[in-house]
This record gives C-alpha cells, sequence and structure tokens, in this order.
C-alpha cells in the first residue's frame, strides 16, 4: 500500500487533482475522492468537467449517479461505491481508512501541515505502507523529498 503525501505550496489543489485523476483513469484504475467539505465537492464535481477546454473525467457525487460505473467518484467519506482501489484525501485531513486501497493520495497545504505530519509518523511503523513525501521546487514541478 502507498501513501503519497502531496504539500500544495505552489499548484492549487484544483490543478493538482484532476492530474492525479486523469493519470488513475488513464490506466483503467478508478479513483475515490474525498472531502467532508459539501462547497468543496460541489466545486471538484464542476472543476472535472472543465478543467482543461479538451478534458474529460467521467465522474459523479456519491449517490448522484450509478456509483458503481463511475471512474472518479466524490464522496464525503470513505465509501468506495465505485470499488476504487485509490483514493484521494483532498481537505487535508488523513483517514486511516485510506489504508484499505492500494494507494493513497493525501493533499495537504500549509494549513494542515501540523495534522499531515502526525500522520506521517503515524503510519511510519505500519507493516506494508510505503510512505512518499511530495514537494514543489521553484519551477513547480513536483519533487519526492522522502
Amino acid at each position: 500500500m502507498q501513501v503519497d503525501f502531496y504539500h500544495l505550496t505552489a499548484t492549487p489543489l484544483d490543478r493538482a487533482l484532476p492530474q492525479i485523476a486523469a493519470k488513475v483513469v488513464s490506466t483503467g484504475a478508478r479513483l475515490l475522492i474525498v472531502t467532508d467539505n459539501e462547497e468543496q465537492r460541489r466545486h471538484l464535481d464542476r472543476l472535472l468537467w472543465q478543467y482543461t477546454p479538451d478534458s474529460f473525467l467521467p465522474h459523479a457525487q456519491l449517490g448522484d449517479a450509478d456509483d458503481a460505473a463511475q471512474p472518479v467518484l466524490i464522496a464525503p467519506d470513505v465509501n468506495a461505491a465505485n470499488n476504487a482501489r485509490h483514493i484521494a484525501l483532498v481537505d487535508g485531513v488523513w483517514r486511516d481508512d485510506a489504508l484499505d486501497f492500494d494507494r493513497a493520495f493525501h493533499f495537504f497545504d500549509d494549513d494542515r501541515i501540523r495534522e499531515a505530519r502526525l500522520a506521517w509518523k503515524a503510519l511510519a511503523d505500519r507493516d506494508g505502507v510505503e510512505r512518499r513525501y511530495w514537494k514543489q521546487n521553484e519551477a513547480g514541478r513536483w519533487e519526492q523529498a522522502a
């Protein structure tokens, strides 16, 4: 199980998340996006339809369509009704239920860095968990820092 910590400094979630989601979907895998913030869920729903002029990421919010058929599902909690094996935690809150997936993407900004550090440390001793910490360089490119 792999957990990727993404510290959002230069690139906002609105640019980072669609790129990750597109990569997951391009491999034929499914993604569950989790945030307990209802407004953020609505925003992400709109964003994934139009983040670039030529983009199309098929998705839905939990309960809005045939959840099981969705390559990307946006939910308020860890409910993989689409049978996703990848999860993106986008509200800065770590959830241990993410460890039931093959890969977790934990996005956080400076407001949530303390919580992210605690999650990083808590996962250090977990068997079968590989942690990666990604930060951006001066050019805005993601680099693995740990």
